[in-house]
Parts: structure tokens; C-alpha cells; sequence
């Protein structure tokens, strides 16, 4: 990789296979990060540093209002293991069954998986995967209790931006009704340019000088520990499953408890 050899996209898919990521389980599907931070302008500029996100910090600290929120959340929380209210920056995860399903809820058979996982029909409009620029501002800045990262398809499958299907989605509040997803300016409504502006990126010589930071949040050493503390980057306890040891656990309603968190939230990709 750093001999250029093979992509950023093959990197990142090589990381997540050993970090035990799979398509075939939605809560360990691959984790792959949000590249930009442009999508209002008419032309993406790659040239331009403030075009991208900041890849050395994750989704909570992407704004300084944002970050002091969650160090103040931590420092708040007394330390107390196994506890629902474990001290800890984000109560929520990057990845989960649920975020990938919404991403690809246009596609069966992921349509039906979150139906399943919403107790059989769609979610409230307004609260469905409908814009990257407002998903992106709603994880970046926005929502507290929404820090999620991408999943490989953003950067190469354009079927899943369509409502080819033409599922009933529902109407938002504002009367908007749901069908492709909204693009940014710069795609031209087009989710073929998308893909390929948005591969273009992350194959971008910023990201590629920038995405060893990211990997070392999400994969690497800034994972978990003082490290993680520092890089306002830690999770619930009860994500880092290969930490806990289930078998120890007698009470079975913590057993359910834990279990139920990381089905339903998530869970930290192994450390590589």
C-alpha cells in the first residue's frame, strides 16, 4: 500500500477482513470512512485540504463545539464497568445492522432486513437515509447520538443511491417524498458521477497522505486505552466484544443485556 501498489479501497477491504469485518454479518460489516466534507459546491475541488474531512479524528470531534461536547460527557460519567452508564465518549457506534440496512434500504434483500429490524415497516421518513449531504451533516455535526462512518458501496455501487424498486418510502415533514437519494451539486444528480467522484477521492493523494490517521482510530492503536481517551474516540464498554468475556458472565440479564447492545449497536472492529 505504501508503495502505491494497490488502492486505497483494496487497503481498507484488506483491514476490515482481518479485523473480522464480513458482508456476510451486518453487525460486522465493513467500515469505510466519509472522505469529504464538501457537498454543497457546484465542482469538487480534490485539490483544495478543506475539501475532505479531517481523517485524524473520528465522527464526534469533526467540530470543536462537538468534541468539547463528548469530553464533557466522559468527564462527566464516573468509571463504573459493566455498567449501562459506563464512562465513555459515544454511547452509539460507527457501524451497525441498522446503519448498513438504511444505506442500502433501497436494495433487497436489505430492504426487508430493515423492515425486520424496525419491526416490519420503514422507518419515520424523516428519520430514512434520503441525502448524503444532510446524513453527513446530521454524523459530522449535527446529532449527538449519530456518529456513523460509510460502508464500501459508497464508493462503488450507484444502484443503491435509486429507487428502482420504487418502494413506498413515506413523505417527510416538509412534504418531500422519498425516493433516490439526494445527491450533492457536484454529482449533477447523477448517481454514476457520484460514485466515480467519490472513488476519486478516496483515491486522492489527501487521503492517501491522511487515511493511516483513520485507520489507526478505527483498526489500530488509537482504538481503545489512554490512546483512544486522548483521540476522543472511546465506545460503550459493552462494544468491544472481543474485551468481554461472556462466558464469565452469570447474571443472564446482563448476558441478554450485552448481547442485545452489540446486535443492536454495534461492535469495535478486532484489533490489527
Amino acid at each position: 500500500w505504501q508503495k502505491r501498489e494497490i488502492s486505497n479501497f483494496d487497503y481498507l477491504m484488506y483491514l476490515n477482513t482481518l479485523a473480522g469485518r464480513s458482508y456476510n454479518d451486518y453487525m460486522q460489516y465493513p467500515v469505510f470512512p466519509w472522505v469529504l466534507a464538501d457537498y454543497h459546491s457546484q465542482t469538487l475541488n480534490l485539490s483544495n485540504p478543506h475539501t475532505f474531512r479531517d481523517l485524524s479524528k473520528p465522527m464526534g470531534a469533526q467540530t470543536t463545539e462537538r468534541k468539547q461536547k463528548f469530553i464533557q460527557r466522559y468527564n462527566e460519567v464516573e468509571k463504573s464497568e459493566g455498567d449501562l452508564s459506563a464512562q465513555c465518549h459515544y454511547c452509539t457506534h460507527y457501524s451497525s445492522a441498522i446503519i448498513v440496512a438504511s444505506y442500502l434500504v433501497r436494495l433487497e434483500p436489505f430492504t426487508q432486513t430493515f423492515c425486520s429490524l424496525q419491526g416490519g415497516s420503514f422507518d419515520v421518513a424523516d428519520r430514512m437515509f434520503h441525502s448524503v449531504k444532510s446524513t453527513w451533516e446530521s454524523a459530522s455535526r449535527d446529532n449527538m447520538s449519530d456518529v456513523r462512518e460509510l460502508i464500501p458501496e459508497f464508493f462503488y455501487l450507484p444502484e443503491f443511491l435509486t429507487n428502482a424498486n420504487h418502494f413506498e418510502l413515506g413523505c417527510m415533514q416538509d412534504g418531500t417524498v422519498l425516493g433516490d437519494v439526494q445527491l450533492p451539486s457536484w454529482a449533477d444528480g447523477d448517481p454514476h458521477k457520484f460514485i466515480l467522484l467519490h472513488r476519486q477521492a478516496l483515491e486522492s493523494d489527501y487521503v492517501s497522505a491522511h487515511l493511516h490517521h483513520w485507520i489507526d482510530l478505527i483498526f489500530g492503536h488509537k482504538q481503545h486505552g489512554s490512546a483512544a481517551v486522548e483521540a476522543v474516540n472511546t465506545y460503550h464498554p459493552y462494544f468491544y466484544g472481543d474485551k468481554m468475556d461472556l462466558n464469565n458472565i452469570k447474571d443472564p440479564l446482563i448476558k441478554s443485556t450485552i448481547l442485545g447492545f452489540i446486535s443492536n449497536f454495534g461492535q469495535i472492529p478486532k484489533q490489527v
